[in-house]
């Protein structure tokens, strides 16, 4: 009784109480009603990731998280999980640096199917982290590839890994372009989730940019320090890895297709060179105007491949351009394309839920006379502005289906830590692909 009277009064101060019990910790996490519903689940998420710390720091090993609300025990958890995350397999100290925190158990209104599904998809974000956080020393094109059919393995879905020779035969002139530079092969991951009660006829196809490092080509990067993050840049790739994870470890009855092509960009002896005019697999020429917008030339031909499926909708995600990051810094994606107003609003509404969040820009015709090219088809870069945007109308050049472009340039990698989402990659867009699809179409 005494301890309740604690804290019914620790709690008229603070939404959050821990009241220590001989050698156990009960920590009280009061849900307060100003607020929307998915600022609720956010809040409960940075709870999770403090409660985390506090375990961690106490070397206690297991925790038992109790709620009435199945919501808000998901959202706990999920900032307990994503917090406890660590990249620290090439320290020696990795032993001694382990968080303590090896067991979570919940009891509230979760079904097993559901917690077999919420444990899914966070080993799927940690795979997904996984990816990004890897050296490019680690984690070439082919290895990428490799690393693919380990995860396919692992979660369910089908790989298929098609390298130099099957890349050529297809004529994907975007991504031999910027392979040119490099000592290592190219790689197209096909990857394919089929459910037998698949809801959907046609599939849904995934795209990701998989530039294992980008050091900008013969456009070198010319900021200090910009290439220090660039392992950070296959994150897109990364991210429909995780996607396709999730999906297949939850068994979503849906069929959904994730195309990777994978390359690194470096200025070789025999790299693409502005000025350069590209032959895409669909047959468009593209003037070169600077190499360092080279995920989009992945991405195009990727695009263009999607058209053998005959989707029923195309996602893509990249760390494409500087502009997004200027739009919306870490915070929000920027999204575009050609997809319906309902699918755009299903995203928004996934980003809220996930606060994986996104922000719709404008997709006007008149940012399409920025590519205008006098010898080819389509230049590569737009103008000084709007970058994130011109980008997409490049890529909505290769597509002929309803179509959601994601820049998740800002929120895909932070170089310092917040709460849950903590430092360096943060598997962002898995939650939200995720969250999204489970309710399609």
């Amino acid at each position: 009784m005494a301890e309740c009277k604690a804290a019914r009064s620790a709690l008229k101060d603070s939404d959050q109480f821990t009241l220590h019990h001989l050698d156990h910790a009960i920590h009280i996490v009061l849900v307060k009603s100003d607020k929307k519903g998915y600022q609720h689940l956010e809040t409960l998420r940075s709870k999770g990731a403090e409660i985390c710390a506090q375990i961690n720091s106490a070397k206690r090993s297991s925790v038992h998280v109790v709620s009435e609300n199945g919501a808000y025990l998901k959202a706990l958890v999920e900032g307990l999980v994503l917090a406890n995350y660590q990249f620290i397999k090439y320290r020696k100290d990795r032993k001694e640096k382990a968080h303590s925190l090896k067991r979570i158990s919940v009891e509230g209104p979760m079904t097993a199917g559901e917690l077999k599904k919420l444990k899914g998809l966070l080993e799927s974000v940690y795979d997904t982290r996984d990816l990004v956080n890897e050296p490019f020393s680690h984690l070439t094109a082919p290895q990428l590839g490799k690393e693919i059919k380990k995860i396919g393995r692992s979660a369910g879905f089908k790989v298929e890994v098609m390298g130099r020779k099957k890349i050529e035969a297809l004529k994907m002139g975007g991504l031999l372009a910027v392979n040119r530079g490099s000592l290592d092969d190219p790689t197209f991951s096909i990857l394919e989730w089929k459910n037998p009660k698949a809801k959907n006829d046609k599939p849904i196809v995934l795209v990701g940019k998989g530039v294992v490092y980008d050091t900008g080509g013969l456009s070198l990067k010319p900021t200090p320090n910009s290439m220090d993050l660039m392992k950070s840049d296959m994150a897109g790739a990364a991210m429909m890895i995780g996607t396709m994870a999730a999906i297949s470890r939850a068994e979503l009855p849906l069929h959904v297709i994730a195309l990777i092509p994978a390359t690194d960009n470096r200025p070789g002896g025999n790299a693409y060179a502005p000025g350069d005019v590209v032959t895409m697999y669909d047959g468009t020429t593209v003037e070169v105007w600077n190499t360092d917008a080279e995920g989009r030339m992945l991405l195009a031909d990727a695009l263009s491949y999607a058209k053998k499926y005959s989707p029923d909708l195309v996602i893509d995600a990249a760390t494409l351009t500087g502009a997004a990051i200027r739009a919306l810094g870490p915070y929000a994606s920027c999204v575009m394309g050609t997809a319906d107003d309902r699918t755009f609003d299903r995203l928004e509404k996934a980003g809220f839920r996930t606060y994986e969040r996104v922000v719709r820009m404008p997709f006007w015709k008149e940012y399409r006379k920025e590519l205008d090219s006098d010898i080819a088809d389509i230049k590569n870069l737009g103008g000084a502005n709007a970058g994130q945007i011109t980008a997409g109308k490049f890529l909505e050049h290769f597509t002929d289906y309803p179509w959601v472009h994601i820049d998740i340039a800002g929120p895909a990698f932070l170089t310092s830590k917040d709460s849950y989402r903590g430092k360096w990659g943060t598997g962002y867009g898995v939650r939200l692909l995720f969250e999204m699809l489970s309710q399609y179409p």
